[in-house]
């Protein structure tokens, strides 16, 4: 109790007392920049949506599109062509009325190759996007894409204000940014804070929403306060309004503290996975692979590390996901002593430091992955479990705003990230099409057949030629072991009860959305 009390103490120099008029959300991660063309990670994609927006949007049960900034839209036989009509009555934050030709300029951007958009897939294949008239958006594609509706509620799809990338530069995204969402960028201090204020025209929420706009507050401040026992203490003492990123080990605690509501985000796809990178002559065995991914205990790890706030893994796509293919459940199979069997078969003998060795070469992978914390237990705890088959994983933690950049230097065996998805197919074309290395494919896995299962899933006219396509997608990576899924996150939001109507969302680790029926 001490040991708390103090940390709370400390606590009260992180933030002042909020203001009514000021609403307080904590995060443990910051990002690089908040240029939502230009990345996959999610610190950057829940601020995204605060402040920009998209041509729909995705309701609670986490499946449905409806309308946003286009208000209908029409598919034609062929499933090639998406006609959007679009609002008449939206504004950027800046006062530049929001028409066809931005959403035009938008995904021309997000597919210059200049830009090197990673999730510019998202998009679909455009071969033309026309506007006969200013609130009328012909979107054509290649070919069809099944879930193109879903995808656009994805930050990465979000418009953006051709002016403000302009006259920003190399900036944008760091200095400023303009968009249409129901707050407006004013300012950001890296690792320490994010501020925006609210956009007063703003009056085309979408319908999950029941106040449409503009939000109950006049400025958003986001803190940036990556140590645990810092962000528990911050909300057990009221010093903040909400986050999503408290502490699994201490959800328990937060609900039993009378002035916190602890509401989870369902549903919800979290996967926290080690990948391999299969062209590194270490894990280039799929023996080597499956040896470490059966030599570990799941359940452990989440009743350890998460204390029950996530599943065991076994697949790599969530049971409760849109198209999982059940048959993958039974491919990892956790057997210590088969894993010993695997590694003896590739000609990795234990060494004299009870180490495996192979032609003079150490097993000895080297892990990036983030620094936070269940990252970095699950992380070592893995590490113990697989010094007991002769591996010593060489565990090398990055600051959240430059993991993303020390993955893309390609220079380790094995990574980690916690990703958020929306369907089997969503997460499959992410990872596992060759088009995508070095990044977010790290795995550098090129294999035609996955490429064109993943086309066939994407072009599907139907559901069941869809998700029959995406199972064989799964079935294919899950057997040669390109990743060791390990645990199903869950998401809770913690919120102090002084505010009210602040429903978590499941879009990407958003939870707040666009918070407009928040209050106080």
């Amino acid at each position: 109790m001490m040991r708390l009390a103090l940390t709370a103490a400390l606590a009260l120099t992180i933030a002042a007392p909020a203001s009514a008029q000021t609403l307080t959300l904590m995060k443990g991660i910051d990002a690089p920049h908040y240029d939502g063309h230009r990345t996959t990670w999610g610190p950057t994609s829940d601020i995204v949506n605060m402040f920009q927006d998209t041509l729909v949007a995705l309701d609670w049960d986490g499946r449905t599109p409806i309308p946003y900034l286009a208000k209908s839209w029409a598919m034609s036989e062929d499933g090639k062509i998406y006609t959007f009509k679009l609002r008449d009555d939206v504004s950027f934050c800046s006062g530049k009325k929001f028409t066809a030709e931005d959403v035009i300029y938008s995904f021309k951007r997000l597919k210059d190759p200049a830009v090197k958009a990673p999730y510019a897939w998202r998009a679909g294949n455009i071969k033309e996007l026309r506007a006969p008239d200013p609130y009328t958006v012909q979107y054509e594609m290649d070919e069809p894409y099944s879930e193109l509706l879903l995808q656009l509620t994805m930050f990465t799809n979000a418009i953006h204000n051709k002016e403000s990338v302009e006259a920003l530069g190399k900036d944008y995204g760091i200095k400023g940014i303009d968009g249409t969402g129901p707050w407006c960028f004013d300012s950001w201090q890296p690792r320490t804070e994010i501020v925006l204020k609210r956009h007063d025209a703003y009056k085309w929420g979408p319908s999950m929403y029941k106040n449409k706009g503009p939000v109950k507050f006049e400025k958003l401040s986001i803190k940036i306060v990556p140590e645990d026992s810092s962000r528990v203490a911050a909300m057990l003492s009221g010093q903040f309004d909400i986050t999503h990123q408290f502490p699994a080990q201490f959800i328990s605690q937060a609900k039993a503290t009378p002035t916190l509501a602890v509401t989870p985000a369902k549903p919800n796809f979290q996967l926290l996975y080690f990948g391999f990178k299969i062209t590194r002559p270490m894990v280039a065995d799929k023996r080597v692979r499956e040896a470490m991914s059966i030599a570990i205990n799941r359940a452990e790890i989440a009743k350890a590390i998460l204390l029950g706030n996530a599943e065991p893994a076994v697949t790599i796509v969530d049971p409760d996901a849109l198209d999982h293919d059940p048959a993958t459940k039974g491919i990892v199979k956790e057997d210590i002593e088969r894993a010993k069997a695997l590694l003896d078969e590739a000609g990795w003998k234990v060494g004299a430091d009870g180490i495996r060795e192979k032609d003079g070469v150490k097993l000895q992978p080297r892990v990036y992955y983030t620094a936070n914390a269940n990252s970095g237990k699950v992380a070592e705890a893995i590490q113990g479990y697989l010094r007991k088959i002769g591996v010593d994983w060489r565990l090398n933690p990055w600051d959240s705003t430059i993991a993303s950049v020390k993955m893309a230097e390609q220079d380790y065996e094995i990574w980690s990230v916690t990703v958020p998805y929306l369907s089997a197919g969503d997460l499959m074309n992410i990872y596992f099409d060759s088009a995508n290395i070095p990044t977010p494919n790290r795995m550098n896995w090129k294999d035609a057949e996955t490429d064109a299962w993943l086309k066939q899933g994407r072009s599907a006219l139907t559901e069941s030629d869809r998700t029959k396509a995406y199972a064989l997608v799964q079935q294919k990576v899950m057997r040669e072991h390109l990743w060791i899924p390990v645990l199903n996150i869950n998401m809770d939001q913690v919120a102090n009860k002084r505010i009210s109507a602040a429903r978590p969302h499941m879009l990407y680790q958003n939870t707040f959305y666009k918070g407009l029926d928040v209050t106080r």
